[in-house]
C-alpha cells in the first residue's frame, strides 16, 4: 500500500492510498472463456478485499509451444471482460512461452487510505460474512478426476467469476474491521490467519 497526498501533486485533504496486487494461475476449468474470467475476477478481489477500487490491471501470461490458438484468444477474451466489467483500465501485459499455461493479472487500485481494510483488525465478537458460497476451488477439483457433474463445475465458475465489487461497497459502507479474500487457504487457513494479524 502507498499513500499518496498533496507531495504527489493531489489536491489539500485528499487521503487516497494506492494498493496493488498480483495473481495467476494454471487452468482451473476446461472452459477458456470461463478460465480467464475466473482468473480475472480473483485477481481483482485482493483489491477488493482492501476496501478498494480498481483502477488499472497488467495482464501476465504463459503458454506451451503450439498451444491452440483460439483457446488462447478465449482465456484472453475472458479475463478482458472482466477487467472491462471492474471498470478498470487494461493497461498491458506480457506474455512468455512456458511449460503449462497461466494466466493472471496485476491490478493496481485506490481507496480512501481512512478505509483500508486488511486481514489484521479483527476485533473478539466481529461477525463473519461471506459473500459467496464456499468450496469453489473443491468443485472445479472435483471436476477434474470426473467427481461431479460438469453443470455443477460451470456453476461453481460463474460463482468464482462474480466479480466483489458490491460485497466491497457494502463492506465500506458498513464499516468492516477486517476481511480477506478466501481463495487456496480455504476458510480455516484464512480464519487462522485473521486471528494471528489480529492478535
Amino acid at each position: 500500500m502507498v499513500l499518496l497526498g498533496e507531495a504527489e501533486g493531489l489536491p489539500p485533504g485528499v487521503n487516497v492510498a494506492l494498493v496493488q496486487t498480483v495473481d495467476f494461475f494454471p487452468p482451473v476449468l476446461d472452459d477458456p472463456y470461463l478460465y480467464g474470467a475466473v482468473a480475472a475476477a480473483n485477481a481483482l478481489s485482493d483489491v477488493y478485499a482492501m476496501g478498494g477500487r480498481p483502477i488499472s490491471a497488467l495482464n501476465l501470461a504463459g503458454f506451451p509451444k503450439g498451444f491452440d490458438k483460439e483457446w488462447i484468444g478465449e482465456i484472453f477474451r475472458g479475463g478482458f471482460d472482466k477487467v472491462r466489467e471492474s471498470g478498470a483500465v487494461l493497461a498491458g501485459g506480457h506474455t512468455v512461452e512456458s511449460p503449462e499455461p497461466n494466466f493472471g493479472f496485476s491490478v493496481t487500485g485506490v481507496v480512501d487510505r481512512d478505509k483500508v481494510t486488511d486481514n489484521g483488525s479483527a476485533k473478539v465478537g466481529d461477525r463473519l460474512y461471506l459473500t459467496k458460497p464456499l468450496g469453489m476451488g473443491s468443485m472445479t477439483t472435483a471436476g477434474k478426476f470426473g467427481k461431479v457433474a460438469a453443470e455443477q463445475v460451470v456453476q461453481a465458475a460463474h460463482i468464482m467469476a462474480t466479480l466483489n465489487g458490491p460485497a466491497a461497497e457494502a463492506m465500506q459502507a458498513a464499516g468492516s474491521n477486517a476481511c480477506t479474500d478466501i481463495t487456496g487457504f480455504g476458510l480455516v487457513g484464512h480464519a487462522r490467519n485473521i486471528a494471528r494479524a489480529s492478535k
